[in-house]
């Protein structure tokens, strides 16, 4: 398995993507703000295929517009009457808009299945480069801000008091989540991007673990899917989207498990 190169970027690419998606996966969950994942990755599809049809990478146009969405759903007040009809009709327009570019781009025929499933094989050992880049910068930010994000994200009330700006830390955090969308889009694909984002955070969270101990895990359940969904599809032919789907579902559903028997 490890003789052939495209194995090899795929391991090293799914190892980056959920150091990403793992700490802040945590945070996501934590804040109550999941949804935004899957919003960001419709939002970003629709970046990814306007790039595409003219001829530029699709991380690049799926990275802009996640990131860009993700400021203005921080900007955005959570006591705006309506707000989550709004985003739900914006995320029907932007898959509605990635639609229409890729019905455009004929000369790409996989271009929709690679955008709306993932392509992890397909990932070029160059484009590891900037997934590593993205990956570090990600994690260096989240680094700064987590002590302020946990304390808002715990008691907003007293943190605002004490002269925390919620919605600036809110701004920048979704962000971040824009930009780890992106890379967990090129693994899990659009459809699926709950997978490496919210379901090990989530499992972590739900065994009860403290905030640097809970973010470990959840990169380590993480990079457990994403390498165990590689595995598997090698040994079983099928697409390694759906084993880490599979994996995601099996290791939160222990989680619950557990914690029950805990008593939690």
């Amino acid at each position: 398995m490890f003789a052939y190169e495209f194995m090899r970027t795929a391991f090293v690419a799914a190892f980056l993507a959920a150091f990403v998606c793992g700490p802040v996966g945590w945070f996501l969950v934590l804040r109550g703000q999941s949804f935004a994942s899957h919003a960001l990755s419709h939002v970003g599809f629709a970046g990814a295929g306007a790039a595409l049809l003219w001829g530029q990478p699709a991380l690049l146009g799926f990275g802009l517009s996640a990131v860009i969405s993700g400021m203005g759903m921080g900007m955005a007040s959570d006591r705006v009457i309506g707000r989550d009809v709004m985003i739900g009709l914006v995320l029907s327009l932007a898959m509605g808009t990635g639609a229409l570019c890729l019905h455009f781009l004929t000369r790409s025929a996989g271009a929709a299945t690679a955008l709306l499933f993932g392509d992890i094989l397909g990932i070029s050992p160059s484009s590891l480069y900037w997934l590593g880049a993205l990956a570090i910068g990600c994690v260096v930010c989240l680094g700064v801000m987590s002590r302020p994000l946990l304390f808002a994200s715990l008691q907003p009330d007293v943190a605002e008091a004490k002269g925390v700006n919620l919605r600036l830390l809110d701004v920048l955090f979704l962000a971040l989540v824009g930009i780890a969308t992106a890379m967990c889009s090129q693994i899990t694909g659009v459809l699926l991007v709950f997978t490496l984002m919210v379901a090990p955070a989530a499992a972590s969270l739900r065994l009860g673990f403290g905030p640097m101990l809970g973010m470990v895990v959840a990169f380590a359940l993480a990079l457990f899917e994403a390498w165990g969904g590689l595995c598997l599809s090698w040994l079983s032919d099928c697409p390694a989207s759906f084993w880490i789907a599979l994996l995601g579902s099996a290791v939160f559903a222990a989680a619950n498990l557990v914690a029950h028997l805990r008593g939690r």
